[in-house]
């Protein structure tokens, strides 16, 4: 683990507050931990607000544009089933077509295979340092820490990688690594710790971009080697592409004599006409682009062409044990896209690092156990699941259409059913007391009527704010409303006396129910003018807060009004930033 001096501001007031994990899908925190550490971060908070903001309303105007988007999501999700359902024998078609045409392809069981054998052909070119290309792969292998250890310098290309390498960090976004930065970090970090800066470097910008593409110009012409991830495999031809806003990628891919790259086996397709499907949804979801500016294929080695050395790794590292999940297996039909991170409240609220994983987000608390399995109670990846609200905004901006949810509830479950096998805590006490009670409707209602004894601990507020252990790991955190005056049974049979729903009360008619809810339930009648909801967020004096379901801004983003004053960019967002 490299160890960094935490908390010490520098120029610009930027500082980085992780260390370099030895295991990059395991930071060492649980969910938990680490959101109580970023929840402090205010800064970060508001430019992450403002980025997530920013992709997912042009995302929104890209899909509005596209009267086919659902044909086009069915069709994607039909082709990464049929991957799922056919990975061997695409696997080895692929590995076939790659030979065929010049390249050279390995095999890796796991992380540390697939850093000996990158290293292994690094050291063979008697070269070191190496150009990279922006790869979630070799992030999850932690490549460059194993290659420095070796005394191989990797330099990262991509903008926002770059950041994050030069200033000691980790990655807290798939698509945009340094979201949770701002131009004025990061003219601080630039001037800290890159060599060429200019000593007048202003947070423009143009002029940060402008400084970033000199550093790297000499880099690009100069490497013989050069690493990178890939977007996706196309078994039918041996094709192997990347899909990049900035160009850099086009650099390391075409001027460097040996390409390596690293490849999760998932990432495959197997006809070449699927490009067609992915290559319209990855950038309308990734960054609100109609098309990627810089879209870069290879077959093999072309003579005289590009690299004439091409070696491919194709990585498994707990692939196949997630395809042996019926359920978890769509995870693996991720396109790296981050539009569920962008639409997550949790994430927006959190950050990355919060997650402990190089994959954050929803799509990371559903690969990250996976490819670990890492869901036994003693390791803080098991958290992960449960750090949503299930609120299925995920879901419904897939472009490959995962059932995000429906994966977490099942890892919930899963970590439950590893925790059976072992001691149980005060949960499983607290539920087993209770499994009789909830078990017999006599019980149940007589309970329900003790329950409402709360109130005398409510106060006027109608809140509880302390309560003794073990009920005080709730009101820690968050306050108790105390039980309402009137429970669901009750009100069931005041407002359907003959057990029935009125056929008055159906939705659009209100004329027997003045205060219809238009759902075909008549509802209880409003509070009086001018009077709080007891426990409401109005009736402690506080702003209303915006709601946690955040499947309201898909179809209604929140508009960028031309011309307001927004707070500063973060470093590596689809704007001038770019390469």
């Amino acid at each position: 683990m490299t160890q960094v001096f935490l908390g010490m501001p520098h120029t610009g007031g930027w500082r980085t507050d992780v260390e370099q994990p030895e295991d990059t899908l395991r930071w060492g925190h649980t969910f938990p931990e680490g959101a109580h550490k970023t929840l402090a971060n205010t800064q970060m908070r508001r430019n992450l607000g403002h980025a997530t903001r920013t992709i997912r309303t042009k995302r929104a105007q890209r899909v509005a544009e596209m009267p086919d988007w659902e044909d086009l999501r069915n069709a994607a999700e039909a082709v990464k089933f049929e991957v799922a359902s056919r990975l061997p024998e695409l696997l080895e078609q692929f590995e076939a077509n790659v030979t065929a045409r010049g390249g050279i392809v390995h095999w890796a069981r796991d992380a540390a295979e697939a850093n000996r054998i990158i290293a292994g052909i690094i050291a063979s070119k008697g070269v070191d340092d190496v150009v990279k290309v922006k790869s979630m792969a070799t992030q999850e292998t932690n490549l460059n820490e194993y290659l420095a250890d070796r005394g191989i310098k990797a330099h990262e290309t991509d903008l926002a990688e770059m950041i994050v390498q030069l200033a000691d960090d980790m990655p807290s976004h798939i698509v945009v690594p340094a979201i949770h930065r701002n131009r004025s970090e990061v003219r601080g970090i630039f001037l800290d710790r890159m060599d060429d800066a200019p000593a007048d470097l202003s947070d423009d910008p143009q002029e940060l971009t402008a400084t970033a593409r000199s550093h790297l110009r000499h880099k690009f012409l100069h490497a013989s080697v050069a690493v990178s991830g890939t977007n996706m495999g196309v078994a039918e031809t041996g094709t192997v592409s990347i899909f990049e806003s900035e160009g850099n990628g086009r650099m390391c891919l075409t001027l460097p004599d040996t390409l390596i790259t690293l490849m999760g086996i998932e990432k495959l397709v197997p006809r070449f006409q699927d490009v067609e499907i992915f290559s319209q949804l990855l950038p309308r979801s990734a960054t609100g682009e109609r098309m990627n500016p810089y879209t870069s294929m290879w077959t093999g080695v072309t003579e005289g062409d590009g690299p004439q050395e091409f070696h491919l790794v194709l990585m498994d590292n707990g692939r196949t044990k997630t395809l042996a999940d019926p359920v978890g297996r769509q995870a693996l039909a991720c396109i790296r896209c981050g539009s569920c991170m962008n639409i997550c409240p949790v994430y927006q609220h959190t950050g990355g690092h919060a997650y402990g994983s190089v994959y954050p987000g929803p799509i990371g608390s559903i690969i990250t156990p996976q490819l670990t399995q890492g869901l036994a109670d003693d390791d803080p990846v098991h958290t992960l699941p449960f750090a949503s609200s299930l609120c299925g905004a995920c879901g419904e901006v897939c472009p490959v259409k995962i059932d995000i949810p429906t994966i977490l509830v099942h890892l919930r479950a899963r970590s439950v059913d590893v925790k059976r096998r072992m001691v149980p805590d005060v949960w499983d006490v607290a539920m087993n007391v209770s499994a009789p009670v909830m078990s017999k409707s006599s019980l149940w209602e007589a309970a329900s009527q003790t329950v409402k004894a709360s109130a005398l601990l409510g106060g006027k507020e109608g809140k509880i704010g302390a309560l003794p252990f073990p009920a005080s790991l709730w009101t820690g955190a968050r306050d108790l409303p105390v039980a309402p005056s009137e429970t669901f049974r009750q009100w069931w049979k005041r407002t359907h006396p003959d057990g029935e729903t009125p056929v008055s009360g159906a939705a659009g008619s209100g004329a027997d129910h003045g205060h219809n809810a238009g759902d075909g339930f008549p509802a209880d009648p409003p509070p009086p003018p001018g009077e709080p909801v007891t426990g409401s967020a109005s009736a402690d004096g506080e702003p209303a807060p915006a709601a946690l379901d955040a499947r309201s801004a898909i179809i209604n983003p929140e508009p960028i009004t031309p011309g307001a004053s927004a707070p500063q960019a973060p470093a590596g967002s689809t704007s001038e930033e770019e390469l």
